[in-house]
């Protein structure tokens, strides 16, 4: 089984949403890069709930059929990538988010907006 990009993004933004994560934001990258389709991010208060975010999002993703291709920053719990192919998610701690601003970065992508 293969899920659409927009269906495992849609996956990715429930399963932050279920651990609360903050100021959820999806970006669309079609046009703009050959990195990813989309970019999430969104941010925990503490470094568990970054994990628990993280985790939640892993295992959304996979029982969907998706590959999750590579997790960094688990460890330390501040910012953390989950690379799902055409999905790629930011999960910061708060602090980290505002440091390194990367919606800012990618100001080009179009906000995706969810009914």
């Amino acid at each position: 089984m293969t899920i659409s990009s927009e269906g495992l993004l849609q996956a990715v933004v429930a399963a932050a949403e279920e651990k609360k994560a903050h100021n959820i934001v999806a970006l669309d990258l079609k046009n703009i890069s050959l990195v990813a389709d989309y970019f999430v991010i969104c941010h925990g208060n503490s470094d568990v709930q970054v994990q628990a975010i993280t985790t939640e999002i892993r295992k959304q993703a996979e029982a969907r059929g998706a590959r999750v291709r590579g997790i960094e920053g688990a460890d330390s719990g501040r910012w953390v990538l989950v690379d799902i192919g055409d999905v790629v998610v930011h999960v910061f701690h708060r602090e980290e988010r505002e440091y390194y601003s990367i919606e800012r970065l990618w100001s080009d992508a179009k906000v995706v907006e969810f009914a």
